[in-house]
């Protein structure tokens, strides 16, 4: 499983849209994707949200990222993550 970060800006529609409920959709549809949600922060700056998840693969956060787009009104920047155990490994 790959880690990504899923960086979200609320449009001013999806901001009337918020709520519990489809914050619980939204963890639904990374799961219906072979995923987990790993954790979701409220952010102040560039981006409002964050989800740290795990997917199988680049096809995967692709297709969440649009589909969690379509279902929530929210622009997602989805980034791919590694640890730094990992980055040490690949940069040596």
């Amino acid at each position: 499983m790959a880690t990504f970060l899923m960086f979200g800006k609320y449009s001013a529609q999806a901001m009337k849209e918020m709520s519990p409920g489809r914050t619980q959709k939204a963890v639904d549809l990374i799961k219906q994707l072979g995923g987990e949600v790993k954790g979701t922060y409220a952010l102040l700056g560039k981006y409002d949200l964050v989800f740290i998840v795990t997917l199988p693969g680049i096809e995967a956060a692709m297709k969440a990222s649009l589909a969690l787009s379509k279902m929530t009104g929210i622009g997602f920047t989805t980034c791919p993550a590694v640890t730094i155990e990992e980055f040490d490994k690949i940069s040596s």
